[in-house]
């Protein structure tokens, strides 16, 4: 059976890159390596997310099939005030998750598993580059994951490529969340910030949330 980026165990021959990146300003190193997601650098897609992220946050947010960790080590040095979780499958896209957040000399928990639920707690913000080539019920699965594992009035910001899907997904995602935008888009990409209805679940508010 041919072997994906959401593979739980890869068993690929490794083969380790190391390379730095300049992102806001601030200067990232980081390793990757085979059958893991985007191995050759940051994607087109990530680097879009990431641009849309706020500049200003402080709460709890989750980098969902974080890979090797690009976004979740991105808000960790956007965000000091803020506590960052990041989660994948994929147990070699986690180790390097891990070696990357400490590579850059910064603090965020990183788990092994599938789904948002990998994570213990509620979060305020989850962003999201989704496994496409899972197939779309895969990917509206983690929408819908998504919505219960956000607060009252948290965020979800997803970027996909319009011709993988785009425009279903923007249907998909104003099904379940109160407010749907686009709020980046570029090189054939859009970024949706999907909102939770603020009076939904309100007896959520707190729990979990430091």
């Amino acid at each position: 059976m041919a072997e994906h980026y959401y593979t739980a165990e890869p068993s690929s021959p490794h083969h380790e890159r190391t390379f730095s990146l300049e992102i806001g300003g601030r200067a990232f190193t980081f390793t990757t390596d085979a059958g893991v997601f985007s191995k050759d650098g940051l994607d087109a897609g990530t680097a879009l997310l990431l641009a849309a992220l706020p500049d200003a946050f402080s709460g709890r947010a989750l980098d969902l099939g974080c890979g090797w960790g690009a976004v979740g080590t991105v808000m960790a040095a956007r965000w000091p005030q803020a506590q960052i979780s990041l989660c994948d499958v994929n147990a070699r896209a986690v180790h390097l998750a891990q070696e990357n957040i400490r590579r850059n000399g910064l603090c965020a928990q990183v788990y092994c598993g599938d789904g948002p639920g990998a994570a213990p707690g509620l979060f305020d913000l989850i962003a999201v580059n989704p496994p496409i080539r899972a197939g779309k019920a895969a990917v509206y699965a983690l929408f819908a994951q998504s919505e219960q594992q956000l607060v009252a009035g948290g965020r979800l910001y997803v970027v996909m490529r319009r011709k993988q899907g785009a425009d279903s997904a923007e249907k998909e995602l104003r099904s379940r969340f109160e407010g749907v935008q686009i709020v980046e888009r570029g090189g054939g990409y859009r970024v949706f910030l999907a909102e939770k209805a603020r009076d939904a679940l309100q007896n959520n508010v707190g729990n979990d949330i430091i």
